[in-house]
């Protein structure tokens, strides 16, 4: 009996040693974040509205004036929030809503069509303090779908619903339903035709369908997203959209993928994506630029330069991220045409942007 006492007594000394040399470990690494790029900005805030074949010469000169006038609106309600000593889980989430009730962008009201002509939507939402997220998959009925992943990370057990049960719990925490055709938009819908009128159907063994056209302007891309560092140190992100064009049996991307879509953690960034999700989801984008700061000590423009230039477009994909890390430096990183995005810092300095510059 004394033997087996000492043996778990050791045991939990040995225990405790190993704790302690990881959480030394880590704050190491942590300070070695702060060294390398110490504090820009006490709050901050980035967006982005999606990333594809944006380029100006399609671009109207009132269509980028109505993109600019939204993403400010967006940006500023997130910002006045972060000013006024509010939470980065709030900021990311109010500002978020903006780009949702806005039938520009691929999320909420503007979202895509499936090729059933419906609209399935996705979304998620993370807390870099405690690590819980949130996150809702391929809902028809629920008017911001980001409002729908925060409830599930704060009123549920669980990190992600689908379906008719995510609108069933939507329903019980009163978060606003629509109908359907409340996400109707013509110029969705046209596109949708569009594809459809044009679509390459390859008859294999697998009966595979091409469900996108690559001459088709942002048939794949879309999607909304924020990442916010407030006054108290927190950063958060979160993630929302419509998917992908004439997507088809119950087609999921990287949004409301805890990692790919969304990723936050105090120890380093928080970061939101946009683009190709198959790729995004492969690759762990949003984590792995949270994980190059960590384990390698990159600053975030390095991790997501790494990340997007090298390794997603080694793997085939397209698309990019905004971010922030727990100093307030801002990053959006992309490799495509352009990237709807706007960012604003704790000196209220604001900055827009659309095309590759």
């Amino acid at each position: 009996m004394k033997k087996l006492s000492l043996l778990l007594l050791l045991s939990f000394v040995l225990l405790s040693c190993k704790n302690e040399k990881e959480l030394a470990l880590s704050n190491d690494n942590s300070k070695a974040i702060d060294s390398i790029q110490p504090k820009a900005n006490d709050f901050a805030i980035i967006i982005h509205g999606g990333a594809g074949t944006i380029l100006k010469k399609n671009m109207t000169p009132e269509m980028e004036a109505a993109y600019k006038a939204t993403l400010e609106e967006a940006i500023r309600v997130g910002y006045s929030i972060l000013k006024n000593g509010g939470s980065s889980l709030d900021a990311v989430e109010k500002t978020i809503n903006v780009m949702e009730d806005s039938p520009l962008f691929n999320a909420g009201k503007g979202a895509v069509f499936t090729n059933e002509g419906t609209n399935e939507l996705d979304a998620s939402i993370m807390d870099g303090k405690t690590l819980n997220a949130g996150a809702s998959a391929g809902t028809t009925t629920v008017r911001n779908p980001i409002n729908l992943a925060r409830a599930v990370m704060e009123r549920s057990e669980h990190v992600m619903l689908s379906g008719k049960g995510a609108e069933i719990f939507a329903k019980e925490q009163g978060l606003q339903l629509v109908d359907q055709g409340y996400f109707y938009t013509e110029n969705r819908y046209k596109s949708l035709q569009k594809i459809k009128d044009s679509e390459k159907t390859e008859l294999d063994h697998d009966d595979k369908q091409v469900f996108y056209d690559p001459n088709i302007k942002d048939s794949k891309f879309g999607t909304v997203g924020c990442a916010a560092l407030d006054k108290n140190g927190n950063v958060a992100a979160g993630t929302s959209t419509g998917g992908m064009t004439n997507k088809r049996w119950g087609r999921i991307g990287d949004a409301p993928i805890i990692g790919a879509g969304t990723y936050a953690n105090n120890a380093t960034c928080a970061v939101s994506s946009t683009g190709w999700g198959e790729y995004f989801i492969r690759g762990m984008v949003a984590y792995d630029i949270s994980a190059l700061m960590d384990y390698k000590g990159l600053t975030l423009e390095a991790a997501a330069k790494e990340v997007i230039q090298t390794k997603l477009t080694t793997l085939g994909g397209t698309g990019g991220i905004v971010a922030v890390d727990k100093n307030g430096n801002l990053v959006a990183e992309f490799n495509t045409a352009g990237m709807y995005r706007a960012s604003m810092n704790d000196k209220g300095e604001l900055t827009i942007g659309i095309y590759k510059e």
